[in-house]
């Protein structure tokens, strides 16, 4: 008899839930880009209510969810919230919040930041974000930037994992060489805590070493893991390529970033570089280090010869190399995840789509460059089922696009509006948070 009214309580919960939704909203007549395979779903509607996306439907079928809301969707194209796999808050002037209005603006529904600085606190930043007391995307974070200096035994290993672990960080950012002994037992140590290493390469050591992590972040650590005759030797790469394949690591090239550094080498690309569009968005005093030749780039690298060769042309040759080891990783379906680094001119979610193009300048087709933005991030987040794809009972983080990426990358750019966890935010609303990023300049 009890299990009878339990069933029957659940029954009638279920009713209610079902009809009492007053947030309810449908996409009319758009089509869709789900990810989960490399196809366009012409004509459809999308049900949205409770932060899910409850129905998805021909729009020819008559909805039998009462709407408070409908959008137009004839012509445009849905595709899932975008993921910024490598952000990092650079400046405390205007607040995490100021960050966020740009990512968001860019249809970017996911970050993960890849460092916490002195005075910053990005767990505080996750929670008031699931709380809802913070408009922000899902968000994800590393700990402290740890550095061969924070790793010289293992009595501070134990403490800066644990340290970690009862913070609750979400990854071990590694970003410097250790000697092999720490660097084993940091990998240990970790998975006893079941918390993923992730970072720049242990560039003294074998490949091997460095594919124990759970992501490389930036396809600039395989120059340096890579002797100068190992990236000329094509049978080596391919090898090196299938090695990474098979050990299921995730890639995250951040060529826009390393674009950046070559500019800041000459003269007239800097020149340009300054003029950037999305130069308005960043802050006052950034943009005058940055643009100065203060700036550490044109300090320390214009001009220097480095291993018998100019800086300008050593960096411009490394970074063709990189774009196309990019597209073997991209041949071999090693998995890749989009990430833009966010400091200096690469400014935050306009970043995202500069990396975009600079992938598909690589090689990468549109779909592959979506997939990791979307589909790839949400595996490795762990979040698969609820998000990366756009699916019944996924959750509602979507970007309507004026213009197919299917045909054109370019085209993520072209936002309509955001959904973030069911909330429509259209293009005025996007426009809004521009203007009052843009108003911290005045």
């Amino acid at each position: 008899m009890k299990t009878t009214i339990i069933n029957l309580t659940l029954i009638i919960f279920g009713l209610t839930a079902g009809f009492a939704q007053t947030d309810t909203l449908s996409i009319e007549n758009v089509n869709i880009i789900p990810v989960y395979e490399n196809i366009l779903l012409r004509n459809q509607r999308v049900v949205v209510g409770n932060g899910k996306i409850l129905r998805i439907e021909d729009v020819s079928k008559a909805s039998e969810y009462p709407m408070a809301k409908q959008i137009d969707g004839s012509g445009k194209y849905l595709i899932p919230g975008l993921h910024e796999m490598h952000y990092h808050w650079r400046n405390k002037e205007g607040g995490i919040e100021r960050d966020f209005k740009l990512l968001l603006a860019n249809g970017v529904t996911t970050v993960r930041n890849m460092a916490e600085y002195d005075w910053q606190d990005h767990i505080a930043i996750r929670d008031s974000i699931d709380k809802n007391q913070l408009m922000g995307p899902n968000y994800y974070t590393s700990g402290p930037y740890l550095q061969s200096g924070d790793l010289k035994t293992s009595a501070d290993i134990e403490r800066i994992i644990a340290q970690h672990y009862n913070k609750g960080y979400d990854f071990i950012k590694i970003a410097d060489n250790l000697p092999k002994d720490i660097y084993l037992k940091v990998l240990e140590r970790a998975a006893d805590y079941n918390i993923p290493v992730m970072g720049h390469a242990q560039r003294e050591m074998d490949l091997e070493y460095s594919l124990r992590m759970k992501s490389i972040e930036h396809v600039e650590e395989f120059v340096y893991l890579f002797g100068d005759e190992q990236r000329r030797d094509s049978l080596f790469l391919k090898n090196a390529v299938e090695q990474i394949k098979n050990s299921g690591i995730v890639i995250v090239p951040t060529l826009v970033v390393f674009d950046m550094i070559v500019k800041c080498l000459d003269d007239n690309s800097f020149a340009k570089l300054k003029e950037k569009e999305v130069a308005t968005y960043m802050l006052n005093g950034d943009h005058g280090y940055w643009a100065s030749d203060d700036n550490p780039y044109r300090q320390n690298l214009k001009g220097k010869v480095i291993n018998g060769m100019d800086a300008l042309p050593l960096l411009e040759g490394y970074f063709e190399w990189m774009k196309n080891f990019t597209k073997m990783l991209a041949k071999k379906d090693v998995p890749m995840m989009t990430g833009s680094d966010t400091f200096g001119f690469v400014v935050p979610g306009f970043s995202l789509h500069e990396e975009f193009q600079f992938l598909q300048e690589a090689g990468l087709s549109p779909y592959e460059i979506l997939k990791a933005s979307a589909l790839t991030p949400a595996r490795y987040l762990g979040s698969i089922a609820t998000e990366g794809t756009i699916t019944e009972g996924k959750n509602a983080n979507l970007v309507l696009l004026n213009k197919n990426p299917l045909e054109d990358i370019k085209n993520t750019k072209t936002i309509e509006g955001v959904l973030l966890k069911g909330e429509w935010l259209g293009r005025d609303q996007l426009d809004s948070f521009l203007k009052e990023v843009e108003s911290l300049n005045h």
